[in-house]
């Protein structure tokens, strides 16, 4: 059975920030990093941690807001004003650094086998995809990368040749702050990668996020998940 507790991770810098953890049944198990949206760590973010960890995945949520404002958490649109101003002071180099630290604290836990992957969702889909480029441990980077809906991705095309692990996009053709043009550079990008895959669904922005009922698509949620499980088992396993 799934039991849940919090991590204490420590800062390159000597801070420490909270980490919500999910840790599955039955012994060590690869580990996979959860990024936030920019609600910080809710209720969804702890509910997918949870379900990571039923398909048997040790998971670590860090709170990427700790230097503003630690323990931010909102819930649904009615918290959007207030994640986009958290976002809009987020340290994003002091952010890789504190990816980074969560990433050597969840390999250096007892019940990670060692391989480690990362999902992100909005903010959290950028925030995977810097992870993936920049995050070294000892020289060793992610074994997988599942970055959602992530609105900048498309800007940060100049390291993509710095993402070496195996990666899977997922995206609303509908989503208002996704162009579909931008969709089609990333997949251009990484048209030559054979291990780089890009999924697109009939859905619009953060179609994941059940607690978000005008945003949440059950049907692209579920078939994006069941991807995201498939591609995690293949690379991680």
């Amino acid at each position: 059975m799934t039991s849940t507790h919090t991590e204490r991770i420590t800062a390159h810098d000597g801070g420490t920030f909270d980490a919500f953890c999910a840790v599955p049944d039955g012994g060590r198990a690869p580990g996979v990093l959860l990024f936030q949206e920019i609600f910080g760590v809710n209720e969804n973010m702890r509910g997918l941690a949870e379900r990571m960890a039923d398909a048997g995945y040790l998971t670590l949520v860090p709170d990427m807001f700790w230097r503003i404002e630690p323990g931010f958490e909102r819930r649904d649109e009615s918290g959007i004003a207030d994640g986009v101003e958290m976002v809009q002071r987020l340290d994003r180099e002091l952010a890789a650094a504190d990816m980074t630290s969560t990433f050597a604290h969840l390999l250096g836990m007892p019940g990670c086998t060692g391989k480690v992957g990362a999902v992100g969702f909005c903010l959290g889909g950028v925030l995977t995809y810097t992870c993936a480029a920049l995050a070294r441990v000892d020289g060793r980077g992610l074994d997988a990368a599942v970055p959602y809906y992530g609105s900048g991705i498309h800007e940060m095309l100049d390291w993509a040749d710095r993402i070496t692990c195996p990666i899977m996009f997922h995206y609303g053709v509908a989503d208002p702050y996704i162009p579909v043009e931008a969709v089609a550079q990333v997949a251009a990008a990484f048209a030559d990668r054979p291990d780089a895959i890009v999924h697109r669904y009939d859905a619009g922005h953060a179609f994941s996020n059940w607690d978000a009922p005008s945003l949440w698509d059950k049907a692209a949620a579920d078939l994006a998940w069941e991807h995201t499980l498939a591609f995690l088992a293949e690379h991680l396993h």
